[in-house]
């Protein structure tokens, strides 16, 4: 294929804050599409216990019903990033924001779509409308990210990150209690049902009040990059999901991860060749973006891996109903509220390098406080930790999103968004996978010195089930008491030593990531104008 030369940029279509319209009503309109996500995200994980009694799934079922999700996001973000960059940011967006609700609500029908369809079983049906969930959340995200960056003018587009962080913030923190309320008064379907009045108001403000944008020039889609990268993706995500359970050394799991390591090559080479490829390496020549890339990943990798284990931490130690737990994670979720837009503007003042530096060091100070909670930790010692977390996670979440869709040219901020969205689903993924199985590993070192000269008397079998136990925090529901007595202790105090290693390690993590925001620079006031260099 021939190569492009550096051109100056196409015209692009601008947006409703382009055209004299209100972009903070085009931020208004996109949040309540991603609140959707963001609220399926938070409350799936409570109705899941409830899910698996009255659908009689199992635990590997209910891990389907999370993976699958997971993997349809994280192959397809960048991909559909793309698509609204040649087909128009709104109406990928849209079209996103109708599939999520629609197929929240055939979630909710699961039982009832087994009952007329041959061969479906509810749980199937369940798994598989969550892959489809996935895939219209992945359209959905990153194009609402685009429409933002058409909506704002640069020196703007800080205050526009900040609100939107804590309007994600907002619905974050409402999910776990939004959730545990209709679990336990209504019943596991209505937490699906509630994403219906949301996109229907959804799809009604983006129709009025969201101007189309896109670039003219972009012709084609790139199948093969596609192919490529989703394969990629598929294959890292799979590798690191399903490692804590074939073991890290397994051959599979090196087959997957040699799998990643091609395909991600060829992928590379292809997109050097292709006249208009899918992620152009352009992007990348910027180290501001590919930094702030590993930055999003970063951050993800300490925020999921934290909200992990501080759910087990809280339901199977403390023994805390959903809504309970719930409530103790209250105070990150409200201090994001607060800490996302107090980001914004800090990183105005301050810039983005100094910013997150700060706030990577907050982070870290956050989880080693997390590492050395007690056993019977009260809501005052879990919540500074979480404040901390909060104002720690919040400049980075701000900073890196405008550092990679502020660095980017408005033609390609689809993508770009695309990037920073696949980054956290895969830093997420990366966190729970790798702290899960260091938690596993110490959990399974220290629980037989707890349980004293009784740990030789247990078959092997047995102590793998009181290992397993101990991952959840706790004893199964039902177990008896004189059981309970025996070995609960011991187990809740070996989910602690896995569970305060985990936090080591994310502190020293967020550590050294702080270090690479010594590289960053902020994003373009302004590029309609800037060159492109593709392929």
């Amino acid at each position: 294929m021939a190569d492009v030369k550096a051109v100056d940029a196409p015209p692009v279509r601008e947006s409703g804050a382009a055209r004299g319209g209100n972009p903070w009503l085009v931020l208004l309109a996109v949040s309540l599409g991603v609140i959707m996500v963001m609220l399926d995200g938070t409350v799936v994980g409570i109705a899941n216990p409830v899910i698996g009694r009255e659908l009689g799934a199992s635990l590997s079922d209910l891990q389907w019903v999370t993976s699958g999700y997971l993997l349809a996001l994280a192959v397809f973000l960048i991909t559909a990033g793309k698509l609204g960059d040649l087909f128009g940011h709104k109406r990928v967006f849209l079209i996103g924001v109708a599939g999520f609700a629609l197929s929240s609500v055939g979630i909710g029908l699961s039982q009832q779509l087994a009952d007329v369809v041959p061969g479906l079983t509810p749980v199937g049906a369940l798994i598989g409308l969550r892959v489809l969930q996935g895939l219209f959340g992945a359209l959905l995200q990153p194009n609402a990210l685009a429409l933002l960056r058409g909506a704002f003018p640069g020196e703007k587009l800080n205050q526009a990150m900040g609100a939107w962080g804590a309007i994600i913030g907002l619905s974050s923190a409402a999910g776990p209690i939004v959730g545990g309320l209709l679990v336990e008064k209504v019943n596991w379907e209505s937490v699906f049902f509630i994403n219906a009045p949301v996109g229907i108001v959804a799809l009604v403000m983006g129709v009025l009040l969201i101007k189309e944008n896109r670039a003219q020039t972009l012709a084609r889609i790139d199948w093969l990059g596609v192919v490529l990268l989703s394969g990629a993706m598929f294959a890292l995500v799979w590798s690191v999901i399903k490692a804590p359970e074939w073991g890290w050394g397994d051959a599979k799991t090196l087959a997957f991860l040699a799998g990643f390591a091609v395909l991600i090559a060829a992928f590379v080479f292809w997109q050097s060749k292709a006249r208009q490829p899918l992620v152009p390496l352009s992007l990348f020549r910027n180290l501001s973006v590919s930094i702030g890339t590993v930055l999003m990943m970063m951050v993800a990798f300490a925020m999921f891996g934290a909200m992990f284990f501080l759910g087990f931490f809280f339901q199977g130690v403390h023994g805390l109903t959903p809504l309970e737990a719930g409530l103790r994670m209250l105070p990150m979720s409200a201090g994001m509220i607060v800490a996302s837009p107090l980001a914004g503007m800090l990183i105005g003042k301050l810039g983005a390098k100094v910013t997150m530096a700060i706030g990577l060091v907050i982070t870290a100070a956050s989880m080693f406080l997390m590492s050395q909670l007690s056993i019977d930790a009260s809501f005052v010692e879990s919540a500074i930790p979480f404040v901390l977390l909060a104002f720690g996670l919040s400049p980075v979440f701000v900073g890196a999103t405008e550092i990679i869709v502020g660095n980017a040219p408005v033609e390609l901020s689809g993508v770009a968004g695309g990037m920073q969205q696949s980054a956290m689903q895969v830093g997420g993924a990366l966190g729970t996978a790798i702290l899960g199985a260091v938690m596993a590993g110490e959990i399974a070192d220290k629980l037989p010195g707890y349980l004293g000269p009784a740990a030789q008397q247990i078959p092997p079998a047995q102590l793998s089930l009181l290992e397993k136990a101990a991952a959840f925090g706790g004893l199964p529901a039902g177990t008896p008491e004189q059981i309970v007595k025996a070995v609960g202790p011991a187990v809740h105090n070996a989910f602690m030593d896995g569970m305060h290693l985990a936090f080591l390690v994310s502190t020293g993590v967020m550590l050294l990531t702080a270090a690479l925001t010594l590289l960053v620079k902020a994003g373009r006031k302004s590029d309609q104008s800037a060159p492109v260099h593709m392929g």
